[in-house]
């Protein structure tokens, strides 16, 4: 099982509509859903900056997100380009596993 991390920061005025769209019943999870190996999103919410989130995506393993990329490449670049709308800044921490 593998975790793909990424930090947030949404714009003070679409906080409710990047939370809608990085949720695990947003736009995102649906695509993702459409893939075997997918095992759900976690969204995070700082404390301390409530403004800056973090979304982990378990995969079973890094190939079957790979695969789903390649298979739905137009779809994801969509969805990542409608999310910088609610963003100020994103940052891909990496892809991580148990050890």
């Amino acid at each position: 099982m593998v975790r793909i991390v990424w930090e947030f920061m949404a714009r003070a005025d679409k906080v409710q509509e990047f939370e809608n769209h990085f949720a695990n019943s947003g736009p995102w999870t649906a695509l993702f859903r459409k893939n075997s190996g997918y095992h759900g999103t976690v969204l995070l919410r700082d404390m301390q900056m409530p403004r800056r989130y973090l979304t982990i995506d378990r995969w079973e393993n890094a190939a079957m997100h790979r695969a789903m990329r390649e298979r739905f490449g137009a779809e994801f670049a969509e969805l990542d380009r409608a999310g910088e709308a609610f963003t100020e800044s994103e940052r891909h921490h990496g892809v991580f596993e148990e050890a």
